[in-house]
């Protein structure tokens, strides 16, 4: 099976977290209830095929990017799956709104920093010709 590796930076301290598609699955089906969520990649994919690999992982990334940029309040749910558990805490954070009651505890005000987009991975060297 495929582990991503995914590095969070908040507030300027990098961790990492690694999930296999099935977690990110998961996630997008709860989060589904919650807020309006971006496209999914494909859970059916031929394993092996490099290039179909990178294409999910970039679809992933777009995934997980998508969701932060797009809610000013991120679920507990997204902050756990990223392993987040202190989040600063902002004006206006005890007023926010919640999606229902038993969700009122399990939201957080999230401040967005920029996110790079590399159009290549960084980390992987061109092929010589």
């Amino acid at each position: 099976f495929q582990v991503f590796k995914i590095e969070v930076l908040m507030s300027g301290r990098k961790h990492f977290v690694e999930k296999r598609y099935s977690e990110f699955h998961a996630l997008h089906k709860k989060l589904k209830k919650f807020i309006r969520t971006p496209e999914m990649p494909s859970k059916h994919v031929r394993n092996w095929v490099p290039k179909v690999l990178e294409q999910r992982r970039q679809g992933l990334e777009l995934y997980l990017q998508t969701v932060i940029l797009e809610n000013e309040e991120l679920p507990k749910i997204f902050l756990d799956f990223l392993n987040v558990r202190h989040v600063p805490s902002l004006p206006k954070a005890e007023s926010c709104g919640s999606f229902d009651e038993t969700e009122s505890e399990e939201s957080s005000k999230l401040s967005h920093q920029p996110v790079l987009l590399f159009l290549r991975d960084p980390y992987v060297l061109p092929k010589a010709n």
